[in-house]
């Protein structure tokens, strides 16, 4: 009995291996074609990776290239432009000249003041007993030297308050940005707080911008009425932010700290150029002092200066002569930063 048990027992052993075997054998070529297709299916998903990561590459430099030869393009537009604002701006007309003086006077009655002190000045002059040959001078140098000397005055003393503002407006736009508020409340917020002259030039641009101009074309403007780099360099950062993006805040607070560090050059050259400018003082009115003291002293010897003719041309060429002098030695002290 234990003996018919063990050989069914094989024969059932057996006869599963066998039918392990014939399955296996049926099912290798299924088992080794799945195999095969998940290798080519791996080697499909990293060809895709692979691709998707050279096209994203790909995409990111033409995407920086695009960006970039939007910038230069810019750029370039800028450059012509700012050629345009510099030319009108190194040689403006009268009533532009007037506008940036901040004079609320019109060219025909700038001309007629300027006739007025060009009268009160030959008045002056006649009184004081100048000769007829003098007259005419006085005429045209109150006529036309005097009040537009007054005018590049004011323009100069309006610039440089200007300057002494300006990192402050931008320093309070760039917090506004931060804040979360958009650069027109920004640049109304400098319309109405800010002192003169820096006021009056951010009303311009909100004005302009009610006009239906674009904030980077009024902002382009401001060098029109306000003739120094800062005033250009706020207007380019402007337009480049508005073409091709970028973090505004940051363009400004940059543009801010440029603007001390030029101002703080400026005030160490001025420091610096102080000996020079004491010196060139000293001597130029060293030849009138020592008249003065001579006249007060032997005033028959330095009155044929004045009295004859070869006095007067002495005097005329001396005056030509140190002219040169001060002009060259102002243009060696002042420099352009």
């Amino acid at each position: 009995m234990f003996g018919l048990d063990t050989t069914v027992l094989a024969f059932i052993v057996l006869a599963g291996f066998s039918a392990g075997a014939v399955a296996y054998a049926l099912l290798f070529n299924n088992i080794a074609e799945e195999k095969t297709t998940e290798r080519r299916l791996d080697t499909i998903k990293k060809a895709e990776t692979d691709r998707s990561v050279v096209k994203a590459n790909r995409d990111r430099v033409a995407e920086a290239a695009k960006r970039r030869k939007t910038v230069q393009d810019s750029l370039k537009e800028l450059d012509a432009k700012q050629l345009v604002t510099d030319r009108n701006i190194r040689k403006p007309a009268l009533r532009t000249q007037l506008k940036q003086a901040g004079l609320r006077v019109t060219v025909e009655r700038f001309y007629v003041y300027s006739v007025i002190c060009g009268i009160a000045l030959t008045a002056i002059a006649f009184v004081l007993g100048a000769p007829l040959l003098i007259l005419p001078g006085a005429f045209i140098a109150g006529a036309l030297g005097l009040p537009r000397w007054l005018v590049s005055f004011l323009l100069a003393r309006r610039v440089k308050a200007f300057l002494a503002e300006f990192p402050n407006a931008l320093d309070v736009i760039v917090r506004a940005v931060k804040s979360g508020l958009p650069l027109n409340d920004g640049i109304r917020l400098i319309a109405s707080e800010s002192p003169e002259p820096v006021r009056s030039e951010f009303r311009r641009i909100v004005e302009s911008q009610q006009l239906g101009m674009s904030i980077p074309d009024a902002t382009m403007r401001m060098p029109e009425t306000m003739p120094c780099p800062e005033a250009g360099f706020f207007g380019i950062v402007i337009q480049i932010q508005s073409q091709a993006g970028g973090n505004l805040s940051e363009a400004l607070g940059n543009l801010s700290r440029v603007l001390r560090d030029r101002k703080k050059m400026k005030a160490k050259v001025q420091a610096l150029s102080m000996e020079a400018k004491a010196s060139a003082a000293i001597i130029g009115a060293l030849p009138f002092l020592v008249g003065f003291l001579v006249y007060l002293s032997s005033p028959n010897y330095i009155k044929p200066l004045f009295t004859t003719s070869t006095g007067h041309l002495i005097l005329g060429v001396s005056g030509i002569w140190m002219s040169i002098g001060i002009f060259t030695m102002r243009k060696m002290m002042n420099f352009e930063v």
